[in-house]
């Protein structure tokens, strides 16, 4: 009797097929890292929405325009066939207007963006030097690449061109590509950009900023941390539309023959649908919302050091300069526990628990945006020292 004769005992024989996929599941629920998804409820400190963009009257517009001009939501096609558009073209030359570059190419996703970046620019013979907490994105485009690649402490300058140097002493011929996030996700700091270009000019090497944090949120008009760089001919830029822009999708920012070659080269750009028209048009209101609604900008600045404020007045948790703020409490089931209790008393705060953090530090990652008022700042603060309180380490 074949399986299609027994539907009953169908999911049971499914799952009997994956004893390790099971056992990993389980083990990853034993030490409270087991992730499911979960439908957004409650008060926004947890999303990258930091402009309040995403849900806004002003793209809601947008779409509605583009909509109205016969623009497709699909595009049909890899952009090397039938899926180029000119609302595509049109976005690319207004980003590299706006963030300073050559040129720029749009990509469906920062992960995307990142995966093909770094599985195509750097050769073999090569060294990528990153940073040690830079995004998953930016690591599995470095496993499909055929350069070296050697981690650096975290921020420090100095641990960068001792990498450099002992790569050189050791017989590496190649180029240089320097990798970093200019505010780093998960710990809301900021990366030395000026010291890292100074390096990567003595070094001849090329610096790669992703600048998804930072887009929208800090640089004139919004255009990151390492605007003051990013023409440099040795300068690459990834700004993500899906945060504070709001949308979806990602810019890379670079000298022209950085996109010509990976409009050629890029494999994961090569062979995937392009993005939608429609969002195109949508990215392009964003940018220009960043640029022309500067009050945004500043509500943000006001709420981040009312929250600053609370937070270390009430918790000590120490500032970061920026909109997000982790709140590390180290134990994987205490964080799971109090984002629990969190967000059952209205506030979306998720708990994060490596290996997205290194091991030990666990947190509950607040992120400040234009989607709360500081009286939200100030009832979620009062929520977490109950919940801390009631739940000690």
């Amino acid at each position: 009797m074949d399986r299609q004769e027994r539907p009953g005992r169908q999911g049971e024989e499914l799952i009997s097929r994956f004893p390790d996929h099971e056992q990993q599941l389980s083990a990853l629920q034993a030490d409270d890292r087991l992730r499911a998804l979960k439908s957004r409820d409650g008060l926004d400190f947890a999303s990258n929405d930091y402009l309040g963009l995403a849900d806004s009257p002003e793209l809601r517009e947008a779409l509605v325009e583009g909509a109205q001009l016969g623009l497709p939501a699909g595009s049909g096609g890899s952009r090397l066939l039938r899926g180029n558009h000119p609302e595509h073209e049109a976005l690319e030359a207004d980003a590299a207007r706006h963030y300073g570059s050559e040129a720029a190419l749009f990509f469906s996703t920062g992960f995307a963006a990142n995966a093909a970046l770094f599985a195509t620019l750097p050769q073999r013979g090569d060294l990528i030097v990153h940073d040690e907490l830079i995004h998953a994105s930016a690591h599995d485009g470095m496993k499909l690449g055929r350069a070296e690649r050697r981690p650096a402490k975290h921020n420090d300058p100095g641990a960068y061109e001792d990498v450099i140097l002992h790569w050189r002493k050791s017989g590496g011929l190649g180029r240089v590509w320097i990798a970093v996030e200019s505010l780093y996700s998960m710990d809301g700091d900021r990366a030395p950009i000026t010291a890292l270009s100074e390096i990567a000019a003595r070094h001849d090497a090329v610096l790669i900023v992703d600048e998804a944090h930072a887009t929208g949120v800090f640089g004139p008009e919004g255009r990151g941390l390492a605007a003051g760089i990013a023409g440099d001919e040795n300068v690459i830029t990834l700004h993500t539309c899906g945060k504070a822009l709001g949308c979806e999708g990602a810019l890379l920012c670079a000298p022209r023959v950085i996109i010509d070659f990976l409009i050629n080269r890029a494999r994961p750009f090569i062979f995937s649908t392009a993005p939608s028209p429609l969002m195109a048009h949508l990215v392009r209101r964003a940018i220009t919302l960043t640029t022309d609604r500067p009050e945004r900008r500043m509500r943000l600045d006001g709420l981040v050091a009312h929250a600053e404020a609370k937070l270390l007045d009430r918790l000590g948790v120490h500032p970061t300069g920026s909109q997000i703020i982790p709140v590390i409490l180290g134990d994987n089931g205490r964080t799971m526990e109090v984002a629990s209790a969190l967000q059952h008393a209205g506030f979306d705060v998720r708990g994060i628990r490596p290996p997205t953090v290194p091991i030990g530090t666990a947190r509950l990652r607040l992120s400040i945006t234009l989607n709360v008022t500081a009286a939200d700042i100030d009832a979620l603060v009062a929520a977490m020292e109950k919940a801390m309180a009631r739940l000690p380490a």
